[in-house]
């Protein structure tokens, strides 16, 4: 299924390789991929809030204006670099195992490319990424349930809500320093800190929690269990979805 490239993004268009190339003026010294990288590297070495136009023709050693050529607008680099710091996912990351293997092999390589570049948490989406990277993402993810009776709505709704979870799970250990495995993380420090202010009468249940260590002291502990836990709890509501389907 594919439409006019005429009424896709010249962005897009590149990405896509639906460019007809008949645009006047000088042959684009630059790929698209060129760009992506360019702000890849900018946002790797300085942060997402760096990433500027400015920032990617510095890298590129080419004039700011030059980049409009490829692009409308600075937020159409988000969606080219979010497609090239995805990369493409293994052609076998969903093709064994059960449903729950599958999505779960999915889940943890989508969490491991987002760890890696936490930044990627922080791109502000204008709509659905569409890049040929991001969506083979979203094609493998869906293959994990090609052996349940779900509808094809209802696969595509279970990745997303996977998918806004594990992007969440990881934005918010990112924001605590619980990736940081080399200093205490904000996660640890709030424990340290409960257990210090709330006492037994005023706040039992959380006492509790805090004795028994439900707020981790390990930073690793902290976001790998909080991962599983999600995922099991997702797995087990899209498990009962399944069932009722046949």
């Amino acid at each position: 299924m594919t439409g006019q490239p005429s009424n896709l993004p010249r962005y897009l268009q590149l990405m896509w390789g639906l460019d007809d190339g008949a645009r006047r003026g000088p042959k684009p010294k630059l790929t698209i991929t060129d760009i992506g990288e360019a702000a890849v590297a900018v946002a790797d070495a300085e942060g997402f809030d760096a990433v500027s136009m400015k920032a990617i023709a510095q890298r590129l050693e080419v004039t700011t204006m030059s980049l409009y050529r490829y692009v409308e607008a600075k937020e159409d680099i988000y969606e080219i670099m979010l497609d090239v710091a995805y990369g493409r996912p293994a052609a076998d990351l969903t093709a064994h195992g059960s449903w729950r293997e599958r999505l779960a092999a999915w889940a943890h390589a989508i969490a491991a490319q987002l760890r890696k570049r936490p930044w990627l948490t922080a791109i502000p989406m204008r709509r659905p990424p569409a890049g040929p990277n991001t969506l083979s993402w979203t094609e493998a993810g869906i293959t994990a349930f090609d052996k349940t009776a779900l509808t094809s709505q209802a696969k595509l709704s279970s990745l997303l809500l996977v998918d806004g979870f594990v992007r969440n799970h990881v934005r918010m250990s990112s924001e605590l320093g619980a990736l940081d495995t080399e200093s205490a993380s904000g996660a640890d420090q709030y424990g340290v800190v409960l257990g210090q202010v709330i006492d037994e009468e005023r706040f039992p249940r959380l006492c509790s929690a805090v004795r028994s260590q439900v707020l981790h002291d390990d930073t690793d502990d902290f976001y790998s269990e909080e991962l599983a836990f999600g995922l099991e709890v997702i797995f087990d509501g899209i498990g009962v979805r399944i069932e009722q389907a046949g």
